[in-house]
């Protein structure tokens, strides 16, 4: 059985992602100066662009993990049954850890994550968020950093997928379905 036939249509250029990533790296770097390593928890698969572009900009001793969380499989909503994929490797005790997100939407990913890895203790927890969809969201919970806030339109690009297409777009788009 095919997809249903879609047009992408550009929100956000990687022109101005190149611009905000910068940006937020040097917030984040300044929040957290003086640490000795910031733990950067990249939350798979969507972040894994992102992630790598803001590291890069960070001017701080980073180490970098990544954890895998799922609630919309194939779908384009979520499921709300938030399922660990693949965990950290490392030891967050004790440690500053900045979970880096590639879309809050409704917040039920986000906001298991951080419960389960407030269970860990890190010294400080913060979340830097390409996309907020704040229109969408069930749960209540903020990303510190924030890149774009969106209307609630499904998208694609810098990561983010449908289906497992389009997370090598350079660029934000909208899925559209044309009648």
């Amino acid at each position: 059985m095919g997809q249903k036939p879609y047009v992408i249509d550009e929100m956000i250029s990687a022109k101005a992602i190149a611009a905000r990533v910068e940006a937020l790296a040097r917030e984040i770097s300044q929040h957290f100066a003086g640490t000795d390593k910031l733990v950067v928890v990249g939350l798979l698969r969507g972040s894994f662009i992102f992630i790598a572009d803001l590291v890069r900009e960070l001017d701080l001793p980073v180490e970098v993990d990544f954890l895998e969380a799922s609630s919309y499989g194939n779908s384009m909503e979520s499921s709300r049954e938030v399922r660990i994929l693949k965990d950290l490797r490392g030891e967050i005790e004790g440690r500053d850890v900045l979970v880096v997100e590639d879309i809050v939407d409704t917040g039920f990913t986000l906001s298991h994550v951080l419960a389960i890895l407030r269970t860990r203790r890190p010294a400080r927890l913060e979340v830097c968020a390409l996309l907020d969809k704040p229109s969408r969201r069930e749960v209540d919970v903020r990303a510190t950093w924030v890149g774009f806030s969106i209307p609630d339109r499904f998208v694609v690009g810098y990561g983010i997928d449908y289906a497992q297409r389009n997370r090598n777009l350079p660029f934000i788009g909208a899925v559209r379905f044309p009648e």
